[in-house]
């Protein structure tokens, strides 16, 4: 196995960030931890790189982490600051002086899209533009294993999908990808297998397919009314079941073709409402279903006219 880890805890005081973590990811497959913050992904990403000791047993690279070569480890922190005053070139070069081999600058700034802004300061780069330069510090030395804490946020849509193919590309390739996300698109495209955390535990793990399968149940319908506890009660009468949910109201079991019949129950009953979105369980759904909890960013629901 490239990364292992067994048994992993790690508590900062009376925190527990990681409580008995199990995992192992095989070269060239691209695995993906999911969990909204303070799931306990970072720590456990800090575990699997060395910069952080946890209780139990890890493995990179058929090492202990500290001890792994760092020539073939790119790591991307959720948290990373560097220096505003260079330019987007001159930090991957710098980057780059770190490893006895390193890919030409020019070809990883254009992979990750910023060909056009090389010579612009960091400072006076975008948001998503600086995600995109971080990126490229971490693919810089061309790595066997790959670590990303969240590396899409604050980029564009399609900024997003350009990591997307580039993360794609490395696997293929043959690199061993570790990616953390709260997106569930970007879980269910990228990932051969996905690990759930909750609260530091590993509540599931699989291939996104095989657990959308297993646990995400039947379609449904999320109801859009300004009058939550009227719709609410007038589905109920209608013979309706409803999903769990504290943020919204989601009705369980609907097949495309049944709309219509929740539509129709909320006009015979008066309630108005904004609009009823139909969609297949996703893996934000699994991770309520199994962790009680919501990730955050659920998959693209497909609106229904139901007029």
């Amino acid at each position: 196995m490239t990364i292992r880890a067994s048994d992993v805890r790690r508590a900062y005081g009376g925190t527990v960030a990681l409580d008995g973590v199990s995992l192992a990811v095989e070269a060239g497959e691209v695995y993906g931890l999911i969990g909204p913050n303070g799931a306990g992904k970072t720590t456990l990403v800090r575990a699997l790189t060395g910069t952080t000791e946890p209780e139990g047993e890890v493995e990179l690279l058929g090492r202990d982490p500290a001890d792994a070569d760092p020539q073939l480890v790119g790591l991307l922190p959720q948290e990373f600051s560097p220096p505003e005053r260079l330019t987007a070139r001159e930090l991957v070069d710098y980057y780059g002086g770190l490893y006895d081999e390193a890919r030409d600058t020019d070809a990883v700034l254009a992979d990750v899209g910023l060909a056009d802004a090389a010579d612009t300061y960091y400072e006076n780069l975008s948001g998503g533009q600086k995600r995109r330069a971080c990126v490229a510090t971490a693919l810089v030395n061309d790595p066997e294993v790959l670590f990303l804490d969240e590396p899409t946020t604050g980029i564009d849509p399609q900024g997003r999908r350009d990591v997307w193919g580039l993360v794609e590309s490395l696997a293929d390739a043959g690199a061993t990808v570790l990616v953390t996300t709260h997106y569930m698109e970007e879980a269910e495209r990228l990932c051969d297998r996905v690990g759930l955390l909750a609260d530091g535990r590993m509540v599931a793990e699989g291939s996104p397919r095989d657990l959308v399968s297993e646990y995400g149940g039947a379609p449904r319908v999320e109801v859009r009314a300004a009058d939550v506890a009227a719709a609410r009660a007038a589905l109920e009468s209608a013979g309706f079941a409803f999903v769990p949910d504290e943020r919204r109201l989601v009705v369980d079991d609907v097949a495309p073709e049944d709309v219509g019949g929740v539509a129709d129950a909320l006009a015979d009953a008066g309630v108005e409402y904004d609009g009823l979105l139909w969609r297949q369980p996703d893996l934000e759904e699994v991770y309520l279903q199994l962790s009680g909890q919501a990730v955050g960013t659920g998959g693209d629901p497909r609106e229904v006219n139901s007029e």
